[in-house]
């Protein structure tokens, strides 16, 4: 099974991770005051409804064994995550203005 999952800061400072993808009927996502905290989150959200759909049904689908997760992050999380990365560097690599890659990395501004 392929999971896509969105990573976005909210306006409270926290990172959420959700998507539109269930196992069986059991929704799952994540929060936290990090992407790696979200994330773990998240994972564990997976755990629980694997237990939750064996618990229910007697096993465990085999679809839901094995499950890939693709996460797409917005600039604010990337920039958590990948925390690592120099900013201004990025920026010129990527030709775009040094102090507004700053604001985008911050959520003061929004790239279109």
């Amino acid at each position: 099974m392929k999971i896509n999952a969105i990573i976005e800061k909210g306006n409270d400072g926290y990172y959420s991770i959700y998507t539109e993808s269930e196992i069986e009927t059991h929704g799952i996502g994540g929060f936290g005051e990090s992407v790696e905290v979200a994330k773990k989150d998240f994972m564990e959200s997976i755990e629980e409804a694997k237990e939750m759909v064996k618990k229910e049904q007697g096993s465990l689908p085999l679809k839901y064994e094995l499950i890939q997760i693709d996460f797409k992050y917005d600039l604010e999380s990337f920039f958590n995550y990948f925390d690592w990365i120099n900013v201004s560097k990025f920026a010129t690599a990527a030709g775009i203005n040094e102090s507004k890659m700053r604001q985008y990395k911050s959520g003061l501004a929004f790239a279109n």
